[in-house]
């Protein structure tokens, strides 16, 4: 599978990630599916209500409304993003634990180096394949 994501919407995320340092950052992604190719038409930033650099739990109020949101506009949850405030770009134990949709694509910002790294996942049970991720 490959996600396609705007130029634009990765720097937002990587703004509102840096914003929120030294938490993670969390948020949704909605667009469309294509083929074999997950278009993300919509970013959504949430908030982390853990306030951890560890792990994060997305704002169930506002998950609530980025889902109407979504359903408003035709979208389809295409999954979620997260970043690492000081690891690597890859799913930690946690991350791998708490993927309950197979489906879903888990997009991880890594700030630990000077240029972020975004890298995007398919996660089911202990094993994270990476999917290809498109900057357009």
């Amino acid at each position: 599978m490959t996600i396609r994501l705007k130029k634009a919407d990765f720097e937002a995320i990587v703004a509102h990630a840096k914003a929120e340092l030294p938490n993670e950052a969390c948020g949704l992604i909605a667009g469309r599916v294509d083929g074999e190719v997950k278009v993300v038409e919509k970013v959504y930033f949430l908030t982390n209500i853990d306030h951890s650099n560890e792990h994060f739990s997305l704002d169930p109020k506002e998950q609530l409304a980025a889902v109407k949101d979504m359903r408003a506009n035709g979208f389809a949850p295409l999954g979620n993003w997260h970043s690492h405030p000081e690891s690597p770009s890859r799913p930690s134990d946690e991350d791998k634990r708490l993927a309950y949709d197979s489906t879903a694509s888990y997009m991880i910002l890594s700030l630990m180096d000077k240029t972020p790294v975004l890298n995007s996942f398919k996660i089911e049970g202990e094993s994270a394949e990476k999917e290809l991720l498109e900057l357009v």
